[in-house]
């Protein structure tokens, strides 16, 4: 199995809070040496760095392990906030695989057999699968050929699905897979591929290829993929954007480029600008510091019989409804037909919009009202 950095990065997205305690597996532990120690070779100084920080040696050292199940242990530290580089943490992989391999004389294979990789079971106290797919970026780039000659043209670039396909990154066949073996089930029962080929023809090494581009493709998505940066959302026209605020979108009704929105473009950068054009009632983190103040939503409740109770909206769905009102005091109610709830949003509007705007409606908006200085 080819391992680099890569791996490192798009495994430790995907382990969730994994404990750094050894992996359980069938090696027996190394005798103690009393004081442990890294052996000495190449890297030790970049292991006892980046590994030193959180525990001794002791733990490291006490099994031995394949070059894939130290890929794993690397990425669960990295998951528990494991400080290094991509280059450093390549480095502690190739140190801990040629210095901490798998006893000689200890059960199950010392080396990962060639084609896709099986599924390291384990026993974690953690959240998440225990038999997560390690993905192997080799594998992921050989299954990016199959992908794009076989699935691109309905799937898209992204594996985010069309308007005739769908989203594969939120499938639950690709959520479940694990190295080939849900999505080589779907395949095998037939489904059409762009160049005509029957899909249950495919490989079953183009299988655990196709499997690990795939899981790579969800591993972009998560909080620390590369898709959750924030881009240059600058890419719209502003004049565009004028005439959509005050036309189809209808926001100088309640908006003026002279009044509320007088130096917005000043005020916050275009990345914050967007998020509170689209949700000025969500939680208002201003870029730099400080929070962005938004107006609450209101909810007055009248019972079949007394006074109607005003305030602030706690929660509400088809059972109940619950407020504080001016003095802090709570209350709740069950919703039944004859209590009457009147609930008050100030940002409805802009709740119905997010259902009718473009990609670029947004960006000519934005565009605009950047040039509000």
């Amino acid at each position: 199995m080819s391992v680099s950095a890569g791996i490192v990065q798009s495994t430790a997205i995907l382990l969730a809070a994994l404990s750094c305690a050894p992996l359980v597996d069938a090696q027996p532990p190394r005798p103690s040496t009393g004081t442990a120690q890294f052996p000495d070779a190449p890297g030790k100084d970049v292991v006892q760095k980046v590994c030193g920080a959180c525990h001794g040696a002791e733990v490291t050292i006490a099994k031995g392990r394949t070059r894939q199940q130290w890929g794993e242990v690397i990425a669960s530290m990295v998951a528990r906030g494991a400080k290094g580089t991509d280059q450093e943490f390549a480095q502690v992989l190739d140190y801990l695989t040629k210095n901490l391999p798998v006893e000689a004389n200890a059960p199950g294979p010392s080396a990962v057999a060639a084609g896709p990789a099986l599924p390291v079971r384990r026993q974690t106290p953690g959240a998440g699968p225990a038999d997560v797919q390690v993905v192997d970026t080799a594998a992921a780039d050989r299954g990016k050929t199959v992908y794009i000659a076989e699935c691109i043209t309905c799937h898209g670039q992204k594996a985010r699905g069309k308007d005739d396909a769908p989203d594969l990154v939120r499938s639950l066949v690709i959520l479940h897979d694990r190295y080939g073996n849900s999505i080589g089930a779907f395949l095998k029962k037939g489904h059409p591929t762009q160049s005509g080929r029957p899909s249950a023809s495919l490989k079953e090494t183009e299988v655990g290829d196709l499997s690990h581009f795939l899981h790579q493709r969800v591993a972009d998505t998560l909080r620390s993929g590369p898709y959750s940066k924030v881009i240059n959302v600058m890419t719209g026209d502003a004049k565009a954007g004028s005439l959509y605020f005050s036309g189809a979108g209808k926001c100088n009704v309640c908006h003026s480029p002279t009044r509320d929105l007088a130096g917005i473009g000043s005020k916050y950068d275009p990345p914050t600008l967007q998020q509170r054009f689209l949700f000025p009632g969500g939680i208002g983190f201003v870029r730099g510091g400080g929070v962005a103040r938004t107006r609450p939503v209101m909810v007055t409740v009248t019972p079949p019989s007394g006074k109607s109770v005003t305030g602030v909206l706690d929660k509400i769905d088809d059972f109940s409804v619950s407020l504080r009102d001016a003095g802090g005091e709570y209350h709740a109610y069950e919703r039944t037909p004859q209590l009457k709830v009147v609930k008050d949003d100030p940002y409805a509007a802009h709740h119905e919009l997010l259902d009718r705007y473009t990609d670029k409606n947004i960006h000519d908006v934005i565009a605009y009202l950047a040039t509000l200085k």
